[in-house]
């Protein structure tokens, strides 16, 4: 016995050993990906790859992701996306590259990747060949409506010959829970107002109510008319050209997208590898060609040098109390954030960028309140992504002026209450709960049994309570009436187009235009640097932080996969955190396929 406990810890040392050599083998691998001052090559191709999804701020990828880059593989290094817009606009002056070469496919997740995002992206690249007049050459086998927007208009779209391409239309689906919830013993119960405030039906019913479906239809065709005048106008086809084809062809060969004007030329792999050793200045018969990616020739920016500082804020994802988590916005550390730049007397504007579905009221309030205090010293302009509905409308309503895209959905002004149970489904696994209290509202909260008639009178009350704060703040900050504001309220979105017309927005623009319009307005348009949050840790760091429980990579596509679906659904479920079942959410999870 004696030996085998020698024995035992023997091993034991030895696996300690082991693992403690291969996480420093593990450290140096992904230090090897450390900052190194990058070179770009004499005549380079900038390779923008679309494989990774588009976000304002940086994700932080996971060790999995980590260790796949560190191997030469995963998905391409995420660019935030102001940053990458500042890339292609600084590369548009670079006499040192000799082309834009765009490919892969656009991966989508939570907020990211939107249309609005791919709406400031696809104009840096049409500034990129209007200005260099340089080629630009855009290649895929398989073209998305994501990619075509981007691309269409770029005069060099390849597509493979065995490849198809997508132009089916825009299509949204729902996905409802209330049967399912009904089946296996979990009661919701729901208090809201506002007609358009669906947000609660995925948990209660089978299909879309007749308001919501109308809601929707009208986004939908929104953004699908953005799509088909922007993509027709590229390739030199009408609106209803582009109609014809989506409802006639839908998904089109390549022979057929050639046809159809969608695509300029048919080409191979190597076919185009050698179009590009040829606008580099390398033969056909090279083994490679100089080229730069994106994300390596965003580090080669020149810092800025204004001695005035814009303070570029990001609001992206639900809005949570707390400090929140990764892919979240913590009402207490954003609200935090923006105390510190208000009592910056360096700051001398803030422009904040939502891209947000709304969450919790509370939170939304908070971080307003520090808007409005900071909009007494200094200006507030807010952009909007692709998302600024309910709480992320709240937080912006007060700016000095809001930019959206055409494409943004926004508005949501309504309130709703969420309030589960699962006392069927407990008591049909033999769990029960009993207890006393002091008064016949002292338990309101529990999710162990239906909520009384009086417990949700009360619910409703503090419902009306906060959307009637949310329609007066809409109506002082707007300069609108408080009969106006319910005309447009009640919970419905709107794209941007439509937020503008009926003044909920100020401005069609991007992000780039809403810092102009901060550095004019702060009266330091010749002397200001834009600051945002900085660039993640060294990769050591990130890979230790992944190691103690970092998140799953933000870019990672979770559309794909029924475990993906299954992971969004527990992910937006964690964003109802409100102990008072409370929220100032968008009526629906978007999903644009």
């Amino acid at each position: 016995m004696k030996d085998f406990f020698k024995s035992l810890a023997a091993s034991l040392v030895a696996l300690g050993l082991f693992t403690g050599a291969a996480l420093v083998l593990l450290v140096i691998l992904v230090a090897s990906m450390g900052p190194t001052k990058p070179v770009v090559p004499a005549k380079a191709v900038l390779i923008l790859d679309l494989n990774t999804n588009f976000t304002d701020s940086y994700a932080e990828p996971g060790a999995a992701e980590l260790l796949q880059r560190a191997a030469g593989g995963g998905q391409a290094e995420g660019v935030p996306l102001h940053v990458l817009i500042q890339a292609i606009d600084h590369a548009s002056h670079d006499a040192g590259l000799s082309a834009l070469y765009i490919t892969g496919i656009v991966r989508p997740d939570g907020v990211g990747s939107g249309p609005a995002a791919l709406k400031e992206l696809r104009e840096a690249i049409l500034r990129f060949r209007k200005v260099s007049g340089k080629p630009v050459i855009a290649y895929n086998q398989y073209w998305t409506k994501r990619e075509l927007y981007l691309c269409a208009g770029v005069g060099k779209v390849y597509m493979d010959p065995l490849g198809v391409l997508d132009a089916t239309g825009y299509a949204s689906e729902v996905t409802f829970y209330g049967k399912a919830f009904k089946k296996y013993g979990v009661d919701v119960q729901v208090t809201r107002v506002g007609k358009y405030k669906s947000a609660v039906e995925p948990y209660v019913l089978e299909k879309l109510s007749d308001p919501a479906r109308e809601e929707l239809q009208v986004l939908m065709n929104d953004l699908w008319t953005e799509w088909k005048t922007a993509v027709g106008g590229d390739r030199k086809l009408s609106p209803d050209q582009m109609q014809a084809i989506a409802d006639q062809q839908g998904t089109l060969t390549s022979p057929e997208a050639l046809k159809a004007g969608l695509v300029d030329k048919l080409l191979a792999n190597d076919q185009v590898l050698d179009e590009l050793k040829e606008v580099s200045g390398k033969k056909a018969s090279d083994r490679d060609f100089p080229q730069v990616d994106m994300a390596t020739y965003a580090k080669t920016l020149p810092d800025p040098t204004g001695s005035n500082r814009i303070a570029l804020v990001f609001a992206e994802g639900a809005i949570v109390d707390g400090a929140g988590a990764s892919g979240t916005i913590g009402g207490e550390t954003l609200s935090n954030e923006l105390r510190r730049l208000r009592l910056d007397k360096r700051v001398k504007a803030i422009v904040l960028r939502v891209n947000s579905p709304g969450g919790s009221a509370p939170a939304s309030e908070l971080i307003q309140r520090e808007l409005v205090l900071a909009r007494k010293d200094k200006p507030v302009v807010v952009s909007m992504g692709h998302l600024a509905a309910s709480g992320g409308y709240w937080i912006s309503t007060y700016a000095d002026r809001i930019f959206a895209e055409p494409t943004t959905i926004t508005g949501s002004i309504g309130v709703f209450g969420l309030l589960p149970n699962v006392k069927s489904l407990a008591n049909e696994h033999g769990i029960t709960w009993d207890g006393v209290q002091t008064s016949k509202l002292a338990n309101s909260i529990t999710i162990a049994r239906p909520k009384s008639d009086a417990e949700l009178q009360r619910a409703q009350v503090m419902v009306d309570w906060i959307y009637d704060l949310f329609v007066t703040k809409v109506a002082e900050s707007r300069k609108l009436t408080r009969d106006q504001v319910q005309e447009i309220a009640q919970g419905r979105v709107w794209s941007g187009t439509s937020a503008l017309r009926i003044g909920l927005v100020d401005e069609i623009g991007s992000l780039q235009d809403a810092v102009a319009y901060a550095a004019k307005k702060a009266k330091i348009e010749s002397d200001y640097r834009l600051e945002g949050p900085s660039e993640p840790k060294t990769p050591v760091e990130r890979m230790l932080k992944a190691l103690g429980g970092g998140t799953r990579p933000y870019s990672r596509s979770s559309a794909d996969t029924l475990q993906g679906q299954v992971q969004h659904v527990i992910s937006g479920l964690g964003a109802f955190s409100d102990p008072r079942g409370v929220y100032a959410r968008m009526p629906f999870d978007l999903a644009i396929r």
